[in-house]
């Protein structure tokens, strides 16, 4: 496979590929094309080796290090031991990115296979959220935290999901089949799941406090 395409560096989003259920190649590769810098999580390594594809960073602990990890020392990538316990790897990929500057990241594998693991990314997502531009792929969604004021323009009848992560508070919408006008969602009680822009057109929503999640859904 060929990497992605060479760029100046922080102008374009970094992507990180985590150690959860792998996505399609195709989106894998339109999210390669145009990526400065592929940051890998310690526990994915060898599966991305394998895919051919041009690491830049291996980080993590290491705890999931493959027995041959000297087959990769030929590969001119930068290995980062982050061996704190209190972050995730997955975190610790984000204070990286923060501390070399850059802005926005996307993120591949973040979801599928273990629970714990899918709902711990999210809300590592939302932790970072206003300090990193971050947005989660997969084959089924395109995932990340609302800011408080979001306009976006949407085909006719493409499915957006609103999740409060604990709680959102005096929500509303202009654009959507089912409007928001909210003084709170909470999960667990209350959500947005499975609206729809009504029309082409803009969709625009806003929130006081607490944190939502854009979940675009294309399955």
């Amino acid at each position: 496979m060929s990497s992605h395409h060479i760029i100046r560096d922080k102008q374009e989003p970094a992507l990180i590929i985590a150690n959860g259920e792998e996505c399609s190649m195709d989106l894998l590769e339109q999210l390669l094309e145009w990526s400065p810098t592929v940051v890998v999580l310690d526990g994915a390594i060898q599966r991305v080796i394998d895919l051919g594809i041009k690491v830049d960073v291996w980080l993590g602990d290491f705890d999931h290090a493959s027995n041959h990890s000297h087959e990769f020392d030929h590969y001119p990538l930068k290995k980062i031991h982050t061996p704190d316990q209190n972050k995730t790897d997955l975190e610790k990929a984000f204070d990286y990115l923060l501390e070399e500057g850059y802005p926005a990241v996307n993120v591949v594998w973040a979801t599928g296979k273990r629970m714990d693991h899918t709902l711990n990314n999210f809300h590592s997502l939302v932790r970072y959220g206003e300090q990193l531009k971050i947005v989660f792929f997969d084959n089924f969604s395109t995932s990340y935290l609302l800011p408080k004021h979001f306009e976006k323009w949407y085909p006719a009848g493409t499915p957006l999901s609103l999740i409060p992560y604990g709680e959102a508070r005096e929500v509303k919408s202009e654009g959507l089949v089912y409007e928001l006008n909210h003084p709170v969602l909470l999960l667990g009680q209350q959500t947005s799941s499975s609206n729809e822009s009504k029309s082409d057109g803009i969709v625009k929503i806003s929130y006081q406090s607490g944190a939502l999640l854009m979940m675009e859904c294309h399955d």
